[in-house]
């Protein structure tokens, strides 16, 4: 299988002041997005880490990765692109002020802004981190997609009720999360 990657970093503040940095990657394909990871201080060590960690990640689930999209921020290091390269993944870099060219990540990135991050106080490293993972789960198992015709990455649409009685007797239940901030619906049993 192979997958286009995109991947982006990304600045939120904390009540506390400090700035954290979020690095994700993204399949363009499936639109799974993979939380990386998230720091306060993004040296060129923990970022070479990340995508090392990212390796293995992708190794262990078996996925062929061609290229990887990523901006010019100064974040990134030429240790990376040349971990990157050694597993075969080529590094594309985008435009100087050209987010289209990124523009599936910038999606992510103002969909986790407007579905969740403006609506929560985030304390601190810890907490965004833990809102993060929650976010990462729903909208990879439960949030549909219209380039995936409203499916989830990794779940596939359920088959549709086409008998009246079975529309008549419907029973679906709702489950919130991070305080109802995410609502995720199924039918009941």
């Amino acid at each position: 299988m192979c997958a286009g990657r995109c991947e982006a970093s990304h600045s939120f503040f904390a009540l506390t002041g400090a700035r954290l940095t979020v690095l994700a990657a993204i399949e363009h394909a499936s639109r799974r997005i993979r939380l990386l990871g998230v720091t306060a201080h993004p040296t060129a060590q923990w970022v070479t880490q990340v995508g090392r960690n990212l390796a293995m990640d992708l190794q262990d689930a078996d996925v062929r990765v061609k290229y990887l999209t990523r901006d010019r921020d100064a974040r990134y290091p030429a240790t990376l692109d040349a971990l990157l390269a050694d597993e075969g993944i080529e590094t594309v870099k985008t435009g100087v002020r050209m987010p289209r060219m990124n523009s599936i990540m910038e999606r992510w990135i103002s969909s986790c802004r407007t579905e969740l991050l403006d609506r929560s106080l985030i304390w601190n490293h810890a907490h965004l981190l833990h809102t993060l993972r929650e976010y990462e789960q729903f909208f990879n198992n439960h949030r549909p997609h219209r380039a995936l015709n409203s499916a989830a990455p990794l779940r596939a649409l359920p088959q549709p009720i086409t008998e009246v009685v079975q529309l008549d007797q419907l029973n679906v239940r709702r489950r919130d999360r991070l305080g109802g901030a995410l609502h995720e619906y199924q039918y009941a049993a």
